[in-house]
């Protein structure tokens, strides 16, 4: 499947500035477009609720976003370093950056020694195929270098440093995502309320992001490389997803990191209580298993996560809906408007054997 399927046009000014707060809205009171094979609503986020069944189960991601941007300097003078993932012990991927608006990759070599937040750092060798992302051997406390001189990773279009709680969302337990998994961002108490007053249900799982979204790069999708992200879904996760898929009900994951981690824990028939590292790349031919819709924001042309939002709905309706989002002013990025894609498909309840 050719990678140019991705592409799509959209004006800059159509990219978040700043957060929901600072435009005078309460999280919830983002815009919400409901895409459906009927078409698409326009709404709130407030108003998701609407939406949603009871019974639905919503699968929501409980890592919490770090200060992984750090100041850093070497050869080439002062630069930035974005940390990406922990691989343990003093090994982390990262990205460097001459700055938050001006990426990579920097002219930089393997063996090179460098200056992290006032860590010592070697560069061993940048990741096979993301020539803009190193391996990092970084000697001392990340944490505390995080905790001391780490703010959250911003990029160009955002105008100005945001603090740390402004990258958390409400279900953020479990800190360990270079940035935050922002589609649950605009979920607040009164809607969370709202949901299980309507016999909605939840459950958790665990993967901590690295940087943002890679752009597909290689003309066939199937050729796309992805870096390791860690992830975990629970015994209980895996009961009450398994029990949702069985008894007909949906499931709704809350940003692409609940697919990836539930996709990475079916195991051909259903899904099982598993930790580890992911790689892995969801497109059309792949397909989806698990689940029935995603809450998500809007995914620039070429992100590897429009693969995945076609897997889930089909590509004639995910490039309707994004002309419309276009047509209609919607907000891209983490500060962004939200998008619940329901794909429509219906999931028979599992017959029993009345002789059992």
């Amino acid at each position: 499947m050719k990678s140019a399927i991705l592409n799509f046009e959209r004006a800059e000014n159509l990219q978040a500035t700043t957060t929901a707060e600072k435009r005078g809205l309460a999280r919830d009171e983002v815009r919400l477009m409901v895409t459906t094979p009927d078409g698409n609503i326009h709404a709130r986020f407030r108003d998701l609720p609407s939406f949603l069944l009871p019974g639905d189960l919503i699968v929501i991601n409980e890592s919490a976003t770090m200060p992984a941007s750090l100041p850093a300097k070497g050869p080439l003078g002062e630069f930035t370093v974005n940390l990406s993932t922990h691989y343990g012990g003093e090994l982390w991927l990262a990205e460097p950056r001459f700055s938050a608006g001006e990426p990579g990759p920097l002219p930089l070599e393997p063996g090179q020694s460098i200056e992290i937040a006032g860590l010592p750092a070697h560069l061993v060798s940048q990741y096979p195929g993301l020539p803009r992302l190193w391996f990092v051997r970084i000697e001392g406390d990340v944490v505390g270098a995080m905790e001391r001189r780490g703010v959250p990773i911003r990029y160009g279009y955002v105008d100005e440093d945001q603090p740390l709680e402004a990258y958390q969302t409400l279900f953020s337990k479990v800190s360990g995502s270079a940035e935050m998994p922002s589609a649950a961002r605009p979920f607040t108490p009164r809607v969370v309320k709202a949901l299980k007053a309507k016999g909605v249900k939840f459950a958790g799982i665990l993967l901590h992001t690295g940087v943002s979204s890679l752009e597909v790069e290689v003309a066939d999708l199937e050729d796309q490389v992805m870096y390791g992200e860690p992830f975990s879904v629970s015994e209980q996760t895996a009961l009450a997803v398994n029990e949702a898929m069985r008894e007909g009900r949906r499931v709704i994951a809350v940003g692409t990191t609940v697919v990836r981690a539930l996709e990475s824990a079916w195991d051909g028939n259903q899904v099982k209580a598993v930790s580890g590292f992911t790689r892995l790349f969801i497109y059309p031919e792949r397909g989806i298993h698990v689940v029935d819709g995603i809450l998500t924001g809007f995914h620039d042309p070429m992100a590897t996560h429009l693969a995945m939002l076609y897997a889930i709905a089909g590509e004639e309706m995910i490039r309707s809906s994004y002309a419309e989002a276009v047509a209609s002013g919607y907000l891209w990025h983490e500060f962004g408007d939200s998008n619940l894609i329901l794909s429509g498909r219906t999931r028979a309840p599992a017959k029993h054997d009345s002789r059992s």
